[in-house]
């Protein structure tokens, strides 16, 4: 039980259905939902969609999603993957020989097809109950009539507003400023664009006038998509990876997604006494921020396309986190491996959705980093994101950029099972830092048997390109130690993350948190 003297919030309780998300309105829309007759799903993507308008700078119709989900009366958790591909015309050696080292994180080049639209019809049409007409009118209502811009919604918007080029700049910005608190932002062009999905379905908006004004806005950036690249966009089914830590199942999407790199993370950490550790203590600190420089080093190795990645099974093998494991010092920090693939800020939703039929949800959608690419289409104002920047343009990588291919991608969507029973979605956003964040939140609830709601509110921490960044909420004294220890630390200017869950009890309660990161909240009924 939490200290109620002390700043907190606690979890929601609620017997029929439950949301969890990063702003209200999303989580009032799907209770909303839930209410009118619709299942989880339809709940979530009615969120979710919304989401794109509460907060554009984190994700939107021009992005892409991963889903996990079990049906009602069943504890099998399904995937399906909403990534995009590279445009068929896309070429790593035009890039290497223009003097690239990476793509570049503005450029149509980090385009990839915007795949979740797909998955969200295709959803809609095969799991869902309503359609999408009642799925989508919330979100076209509100992008018509506009949302007044949150707290940190805004502080995000400041930051990022830059990276807004052209016809973005119009649609983003106000008087070529970013919007403050409480201003309303709307966005009749997604609005007009919803309601031809509504009527349509998937094809509005990859072929025809929608897909039409994409692919000018790239054209004129030097892109080389084409009608057909839309045209062909396809969410797909998988299958998921799962691990086992501490008596609890961690469920994940398999690659593309970086998931198996949470499980990898976890089975190094079995290695260790974790328990024994204070949870805010610098040597937890420490031994997580080694595990994590191990499984993010073989996460750049063998993460790539499905089609290319051939060493899964390797990469989650007991031998391998125990020969990582044997590596770590517990007294002095080694060398940073690999970049974490950049800044851990990367932009991403996340929403999660229990039904009265127990159909858990776990959904995450985004445009990767602030605002995307910041390039945006001219009718419509859909802004295009920059997942193709997950690609590498090592030669002979297997997550090499090429034409058809699906880059690496950090979003990553999970789900608890325990003894078989699916008794927990959730979600740890943040770019680069989504394993250690699930990894963490599993470990908090696992081995220190630390609630949800505070489990996300404790002070993170991860190793990112050499720099152990670790939040404010730890004391100086941690701070120091780890110093102590050879690391080199830094204050983030930014929060790591965000987090929501729901808890499915045995009794038939539901238990929702939301992380205080962000503006959103837990609703039930």
């Amino acid at each position: 039980m939490r200290d109620f003297q002390m700043p907190g919030r606690s979890e929601v309780l609620s017997g029929n259905g439950m949301c969890a998300t990063s702003h209200p309105l999303a989580a009032q829309v799907a209770i909303d939902i839930l209410k009118q007759g619709g299942n989880a799903m339809d709940a979530a993507i009615a969120g979710a969609v919304l989401l794109g308008i509460c907060e554009p700078q984190m994700t939107g119709i021009g992005g892409d999603c991963f889903v996990l989900y079990s049906a009602p009366g069943s504890d099998s958790v399904q995937a399906l993957n909403g990534s995009g591909r590279a445009p068929a015309g896309a070429d790593a050696a035009r890039l290497r020989d223009a003097g690239e080292k990476t793509v570049p994180l503005r450029s149509a080049d980090s385009v990839t097809i915007p795949t979740a639209i797909d998955a969200f019809c295709h959803l809609s049409e095969t799991v869902g109950k309503l359609g999408l007409a009642d799925i989508l009118a919330p979100a076209i209502h509100y992008a018509e009539a506009g949302v007044p811009v949150a707290a940190r919604v805004a502080f995000d918007w400041a930051k990022k507003a830059d990276t807004l080029q052209g016809s973005a700049r119009k649609a983003y910005l106000i008087n070529d400023k970013p919007l403050q608190t409480g201003q309303i932002f709307r966005a009749p062009g997604q609005a007009e664009v919803l309601r031809r999905l509504a009527k349509d379905g998937r094809d509005a908006f990859y072929t025809g006038e929608v897909a039409d004004d994409v692919i000018a806005a790239l054209s004129q950036y030097g892109g080389v998509h084409t009608q057909q690249d839309f045209a062909a966009a396809k969410c797909f089914a998988t299958t998921p990876v799962s691990g086992d830590y501490n008596g609890v199942e961690l469920v994940e999407h398999p690659p593309n997604g970086q998931g198996a790199t949470a499980i990898l993370l976890l089975n190094i950490l079995s290695h260790f006494d974790i328990v024994g550790m204070d949870p805010l203590g610098a040597q937890r600190v420490h031994i997580e921020a080694e595990a994590a420089k191990l499984a993010y080093d073989a996460r750049k190795r063998f993460i790539a396309d499905p089609d290319h990645t051939t060493r899964l099974n390797h990469m989650l093998a007991p031998e391998t986190a125990a020969k990582l494991a044997a590596l770590i010092d517990p007294v002095r920090a080694m060398s940073a491996l690999v970049p974490a693939a950049g800044s851990v800020h990367k932009d991403t939703v996340y929403i999660t959705v229990v039904d009265r039929d127990r159909m858990a949800v776990s959904l995450i959608y985004s445009i990767f980093h602030g605002f995307g690419s910041g390039i945006a289409s001219e009718k419509f104002g859909i802004l295009l994101q920059n997942r193709g920047a997950g690609f590498t343009l090592e030669q002979g990588h297997p997550n090499e950029l090429a034409g058809g291919k699906r880059p690496m991608h950090t979003i990553i969507p999970g789900m608890l099972r325990e003894q078989g029973r699916v008794v927990m979605p959730f979600g740890v956003m943040g770019g680069a830092y989504q394993p250690v964040g699930h990894a963490r939140f599993v470990s908090n609830l696992r081995d220190f048997g630390i609630g949800m709601q505070a489990s996300m509110d404790m002070p993170r921490a991860f190793s990112d390109r050499g720099t152990l960044v670790i939040e404010r909420g730890y004391p100086a004294h941690v701070r120091q130690e780890l110093a102590d220890l050879g690391h080199k630390v830094v204050i983030p200017e930014v929060a790591l993350g965000g987090a929501q869950a729901i808890r499915i009890g045995a009794d038939g309660v539901l238990e929702g948190a939301s992380d205080s990161r962000k503006d959103g909240c837990a609703l039930g009924y």
